[in-house]
Parts: C-alpha cells; structure tokens; sequence
C-alpha cells in the first residue's frame, strides 16, 4: 500500500496562495488516481480535486474551480494542489489520497495521507 505525505499548509490571508503537494512512496504511483480532500471542523470530509492515474481526467468540486489546480508528476511520485484567491471558507485540514480506481468520494480511496492544515483569515 502506498503511503503518503503532505505538505505546503499555513495560515494565509483572503485572497492568497498555497500550494500542497502529496509525496507518495511504497506503490506504483504511476498507476493510482489521486484526490485532494478536505475537512472543516464539524464538516464531512469532502473532495476538493482529483486526478487520474495518466493526469488525463481531472474533477474539482464546484466551489474551488477557477481558483485550484491539481497536478501530478509521475517522475517525482507526487501530486499538487494549487490554491489561489483563497477565502475563508477554504479553511480546513487536507488530505491527499490514492485509489485504483477513479472516484470523488472519500470511500472508493484507500490509502490516506495525515492531512496538512490550511487557514485563511479574512
């Protein structure tokens, strides 16, 4: 099983950057689909982007198009999430994620990172 470390959070203000990245080690990663997800206290866990195992098909929840990319570079068994124009409402800890197979929600991803904690201050 793949394990997984994340990294790149902080404390920014309304309207900066971040960006996450996901280094993965112990799998193939260059056969995993991999997501972003996200959860804020008292929330569900939520996606917040995916990518698939070739970087072809992308998905990113509605409220972060525009303003997030997800990457991945195979060489370097890693994966990112560029966080611009942030908002308040981004705050929240992330996770990244590897599945076999492609999906956008928590339960069809089997191997999770520990989360890196994102916070955006108005």
């Amino acid at each position: 099983q793949v394990q997984l470390v994340e990294s790149g959070g902080g404390l920014v203000q309304a309207g900066g950057s971040l960006r996450l990245s996901c280094a993965a080690s112990g799998g193939t990663f260059s056969r995993l689909n991999m997501g972003w997800f996200r959860q804020a206290p008292g929330k569900e866990r939520e996606v917040v982007a995916a990518i698939s195992w070739n970087g072809g098909l992308t998905y990113y929840k509605n409220s972060v198009k525009g303003r997030f990319t997800i990457s991945r570079d195979s060489a370097k068994n890693a994966v990112y999430l560029q966080m611009d124009n942030l908002k308040p409402d981004d705050t929240a800890v992330y996770s990244c994620a590897a599945s076999r197979y492609w999906g956008t929600t928590p339960n069809q991803y089997d191997s999770w990172g520990q989360g890196t904690q994102v916070t955006v201050s108005s």
